[in-house]
Formats: C-alpha cells, structure tokens, sequence
C-alpha cells in the first residue's frame, strides 16, 4: 500500500509541478489573437487566390484588422464581402476598383512560324527558346500556361490562337499575369487602364499607334463586326470621351497607315465606324455606363472647355478626383464650338449632348468666367485647388501685317466663326454684315469653314486666296473637295500685299504679287517666291484672313505668381516635358492648342488624358513622369509595311451626304452617318492588325 501511495503521490507531484510550468510557460509565451481576424476571414470567399495582395485570406484578414488593408480587399467577394467586413470592424467599407485581366495579343497563331518546336508544351519552356516560334516578338506563345494557372475557368485559347478572358468570371487576382513569359496580359483596374499609354514593346496596330489619342483601333472595329456596339464606345472612350465630335470633324490621321490601303488604294473608314457606334448611343435613348473611381478628395481647376479641358477633366474625374472647369465663353466646347461650323457639327443636338456626358459624372463648369478678368491663378489657390490644368486654346488670329487689313469689311478667321457662332446659338444679338464678293485668306480647315460658311450665309461669290498650290493646302482634303463642290473659286500662289480702301473706310479690293515654289522650308513644302512686277487686284467688299491663331496669354501681365510660367515665342505654354505636360510652374499643367498651337482636336484630347495622367501623379506625391518606352509620336520599328500578301480589294463605303443645292442653303449638318449594313461591310475590310500579323483576305470580293 505504501508503495502505492508513494507512486501516487508522485503522479500528483509531477502533474503539479507541470501545471505550475505550463502556468508560467502560458504567462511567457502567451500570443493573443483578436478574435475579428476570424470573423474578417470567414466574410471573405475563401478562394487564397492572392489578389489582393496577400498570402491567402488569414494574411489578408489579418491585414485590414491592423489596419493595413481596407474592408474592400477581397477582390472576389465583391461589395457585399467588403460591407460584412465593415460591419466586423466598425468601419465604412469604402469602395474599390474592380481589378480585371486584359491581353493585348491580337495575333496568336496568325503570326507565321520561324521554327518548328518539339520540346516541352508550355509557354514558359518555347519562350526560352529565341521568345517562341512565332515571327512576333512581342505576341503570344499559345500553350495555354495562363489557362492553367487561373483557378476560376476564366481564361481560355480562343479560336486565332491567343488567350480570351471571361470579365464575369474573372477575379482579378493576377495569376496569369504571372504565368506569361511574354507579357502579353495585364492585370489593371479601370484607372490603370485610363492611364495605360502605348509603349514601344506593345502589340499596337501602325493605325492605333498612328492615332493622337492612342485608341486600340482593331479591337473597336471587331466590335462593331460582332454587334457588340457597347462594347465599341466603351473601348474608344477609354481614350476618348469626344467621340460624337471625333467621329465628325477628325481628319483620321490613322487612316494614312491602315495596311488595307497599301494593297487595296483605299484604307478602312475608321472615322466613319468610330461616328457610327457614337450616334448608336446618342440615338439609342441608353446613356451607357461610364465609371469612376472612389473619390480622393483632390480638387483641379481646369481653364478652358474646350476639346483638351474637357479631356482632362473627364479622365481627372473617372480618376477620382474633382475637377471644375471655368470657360470665358457662354457654352462648353472651345473651338469646336465656336471655330467648327454647324454644317460640320451640330450643336445643340450633338456637342451639348457629349458634354453633358461629361459634366453627368460629376463636374461643375463655371462659363463666362475669364482667367486674368474674373479670376486669378492665386485666387484658385486660395480656394484650394490642388493643380492647375491650363487648356486655354488658340484664340488670337495672326494678321497680315499689311496696308489695309483693319478696314471696315475685314475681319480674322476664328474672331468671324465664334462671334458668328455666337450670335446662331442665341448668345448675342450681333448680326455680322456679309458682302456680296468675299475672299478669305489661307489654305488651312479655318479658312475652309470660313468659306463653306460665306456661301451658306448667302454671299454671291466667294473665293479663297493661298500662296501656296492646292497640293501644299493644310486643310483635310475632304474639306477642299466640299468647297470645290460648293463653288468657292480658288486662287492658288497669291500674296496678299495689300488691302484697297474705297475711299471711305471700306474695303474695295485686294492687291495681291502672284507667286512661284522655290526650295522646302522647315515644314517640308516648297517656299513660295514673288514673281517681281506681278501685282494682281481682286474685286472685293469684305475679307477674312484665316493664315493661324495662337493663345493669348495677355493674363500672364496680370498677376505676379505666373512671372515664372515660361512661354515660347509662339504664345504657347512651354513645358518641361512634352509627354508630361507640366509647366515650368509645378502645380500647373497644359494640353492642346495652348501647349502646342492650333492643331488638330484629336491632338487636343489624347494631350488632355497625358495631362490627366500627370496631374494624378502630382496629387498623388509620384514624380511626374512619362510612360516608360512611351509612344508618343512615333512608330514602332518594323510594323509598316510596304506590302500586304494576300489582301484582295473592297469598296470603301462613301461618305453619305446631303446634295450640294440642298446642303448649301442651311447650316444643316452635311455629312451623315453610315448605315449598319454599311458598318458591318466596312468593319470586315480591316485586317485586325497588330504588331506584324493581320488577316489575310485573298478571296475578299
């Protein structure tokens, strides 16, 4: 029995002994976890997809209950996950932007083969091997490694060869963004798609690298051959929000290297597409989704509403951030309003459509309220503007500095449109005497409105006078074609020398030396030379010389903060970095014709989104800085083409338009938009280009 005990007390002993260790060892080593983590962890999908950042849902949960993460995180969950979560942690759930998976291979197995591969088939062990077998540097291998990777059956190998992404399914979480070897998809939410700039190393068409606002041209033309038109507005207005005015006035710089006309004479009427799906939705009674990201609080004053200004502020805006736009002039538009006639662009039932899409998202404008007359730089300063966009325009017409030219009867190109213009929308009661014999003075688009504007007003006889030949004219040549239809006479090298008084303070006529090419000059066409003894008088009662504008920047005098805001001798705003935009002022940005002369409208808004880039780096403590392997105005080396194997022809849908003695008799609009039959023809005439493949057509009738 004592031998019992003994080992019983013993057994008691030891387990006392281990309690009190145990005791201690708890007091010592003790980790407490807040009991939220587990409540945050199962309000969350469970997937451990790592999209949001973190090593799986415990890390994440764990993250927003220390606060290094906010309730929306999870990226699969979706807002009812991020509410739950809120609710766990007291907190508001806040919103975040939907992160999605984007390729930008368009070629995949149409790109030709250099080599033949027998080894292992994944992407990741071809790409070793000489970046694949494909011609294309830069496209897709085609083994499917992302499809593998996505544990959501939201990737698949379409049916050309390079990988498709289901938006519905898709999470966003970025495995196969790193499961490519060559790059090819992207994982970005909304506002890294807004911000996303062409890059030499992309898969860019020459028409989408050619176009000033960079839009991913092929992809919205085989929209509008699937009838996705939805789809077609939403992938151009991710570059351009203009595009009901793009689609009318643009001089479709991208159509001078669409490889269909290389072969076929004539390119695809990318313009003419690009207007079709922008009148869809104007003419649809829908307004399509556009989305923003989570206000940031940051405020931006954007002078002028004109094609830049409302650029940037629409990206600003999609961007988070608050901008308000102030405009000397009665309506939103610039000189699209008031320099581009209503024939060319309507504007109560078009322009003032597109800009309430704009301000609808958000933006206040304040009209008839003039930089350096109504308000100041410092005073939006002192209201708390955190930046400055400066998208003022090119409002001062140049003069002939000759004899003559301030007679009664004379007046400036854009200082005719807008007080014309003005007067038409009902904005003032000026009526603008018009003669009976005009000329107008230029060879560029101005000058054409003017014109094709004299003859709609009634005058009897209108002619242009240039100093150079109709092949060295600026102006679109579908313009110069519609004025010779609409009977404007054209005198080609003639310069003006000088304006003839009647006697009372009137224009009689012009006087004018006739002219001969000499050698190119710095814009590469050739210099025109008086002939000695050759003055020439045209008969004439009124007279518009339209040779160029430039920004007036008369505000720059009126106040001492703008002292080192650096301007060129053109009057343009000067900048430290044309792909940046930023001034020489660090809070103060510019875009379009103020930062690089009149130019086109197209110009004017891919300057607007680069700005808006920039600003959002600024108010965001980023250095301001370019893309890297930025794009901008260049070409990528080896994608134009001299030749086009196995292009056949197609007819190019015409322009429909309203006849000449019907048109030139109101200001109603001219040129019309094509019909869906028409859309789908003509969308099936483009190669859905990229980098260096294309579809081949040889049977195309």
């Amino acid at each position: 029995m004592e031998a019992v005990s003994g080992a019983i007390f013993l057994m008691l002993g030891l387990g006392f002994g281990c309690a009190v260790v145990l005791s201690v060892a708890s007091k010592v080593f003790y980790v407490w976890e807040d009991p939220r983590i587990a409540q945050v962890e199962y309000c969350m999908a469970g997937a451990n997809c790592g999209g949001c950042g973190f090593a799986g849902c415990t890390a994440a949960a764990a993250a927003i209950v220390a606060g290094k993460a906010p309730p929306s995180a999870c990226i699969v969950g979706g807002s009812e996950c991020a509410e739950n979560i809120a609710a766990v942690m007291g907190m508001e759930a806040g919103a975040a932007e939907a992160i999605l998976s984007k390729n930008t291979c368009k070629g995949g197995d149409r790109a030709d083969d250099k080599y033949s591969y027998m080894g292992i088939n994944t992407c990741a062990a071809m790409a070793e091997l000489y970046g694949g077998k494909r011609v294309c540097s830069i496209g897709c291998v085609g083994y499917g490694d992302c499809v593998r990777s996505c544990l959501f059956d939201a990737v698949e190998i379409g049916e050309n060869g390079f990988p498709v992404v289901d938006e519905v399914k898709c999470v966003g979480c970025g495995a196969c963004q790193k499961a490519c070897p060559k790059g090819i998809i992207h994982v970005k939410t909304m506002s890294e798609r807004l911000l996303s700039m062409n890059q030499e190393d992309g898969a860019h068409a020459p028409c989408a690298q050619t176009c000033p606002a960079q839009i991913d041209i092929p992809k919205y033309i085989k929209q509008i051959t699937e009838g996705d038109y939805e789809g077609a507005v939403n992938t151009i207005r991710e570059r351009n929000p203009l595009l009901l005015a793009c689609g009318r006035v643009c001089p479709h710089p991208c159509e001078d290297e669409c490889r269909r006309a290389i072969e076929d004479d004539e390119a695809v009427s990318i313009n003419q597409l690009k207007r079709f799906v922008a009148d869809y939705e104007m003419n649809s009674g829908k307004k399509f989704p556009i989305t923003c990201a989570p206000d940031t609080g940051k405020r931006i004053a954007v002078i002028g509403g004109g094609p830049a200004g409302l650029s940037c502020a629409y990206f600003l805006r999609r961007l988070g951030h608050s901008p308000t736009i102030y405009d000397m002039m009665p309506k939103l538009g610039g000189i699209i309003r008031y320099g581009i006639p209503e024939y060319r662009l309507p504007k109560k039932d078009v322009l003032e459509w597109e800009c309430q899409r704009i301000l609808d998202l958000g933006i206040e404008a304040k009209m008839n309220t003039k930089l350096g007359v109504d308000f100041t730089v410092q005073s939006l300063r002192d209201e708390g503007y955190d930046a400055i966009f400066m998208g003022i325009g090119a409002w001062k017409d140049y003069e002939l500095g000759i004899d003559g030219e301030n007679l009664k009867g004379c007046f400036t190109g854009i200082d005719f449109l807008s007080r014309f213009s003005v007067a038409q929308q009902g904005d003032s009661d000026e009526k603008i005497p018009i003669g009976n014999n005009c000329i107008v003075i230029g060879g560029g688009n101005t000058a054409i409105d003017c014109v094709r504007t004299l003859v709609r007003l009634g005058a009897k006889k209108v002619s242009i006078v240039y100093r150079r030949t109709r092949n060295e004219m600026p102006a679109n040549e579908v313009e110069i074609v519609a004025a010779e239809h609409e009977g404007i006479d054209f005198t080609f090298l003639a310069a003006p020398n000088k304006v003839i008084d009647d006697g009372n303070g009137h224009i009689k006529g012009l006087e004018y030396l006739k002219m001969e090419l000499g050698e190119p000059d710095a814009s590469g066409r050739r210099r025109p030379v008086p002939i000695e003894g050759s003055e020439t008088v045209m008969e004439a009662d009124m007279l518009i010389t339209a040779i160029g504008q430039k920004p007036d920047i008369f505000f720059k005098e009126k106040e001492e903060l703008l002292a080192d805001l650096q301007t060129t001798r053109w009057d343009t705003i000067d900048q430290v970095d044309e792909d940046t935009l930023q001034s020489s002022i660090p809070y103060i940005f510019t875009a379009g014709d103020s930062a690089t002369g009149a130019s086109l409208v197209v110009e004017a808004i891919g300057g607007g989104r680069r700005a808006a880039r920039s600003i959002h780096q600024y108010l965001n403590g980023e250095p301001v800085t370019p893309a890297p392997k930025s794009l901008f105005q260049r070409h990528i080396p080896g994608s134009l083409f001299d030749s086009v194997p196995g292009v056949g022809k197609t007819e190019r849908t015409p322009m429909p338009e309203l006849p000449v003695d019907e048109r030139i008799k109101s200001f109603i609009e001219a040129d019309l938009v094509i019909s869906e039959d028409d859309a789908k023809h003509e969308s099936n005439r483009c190669l859905y280009c990229c980098r260096v493949c294309y579809n081949k057509d040889t049977d195309a009738a």
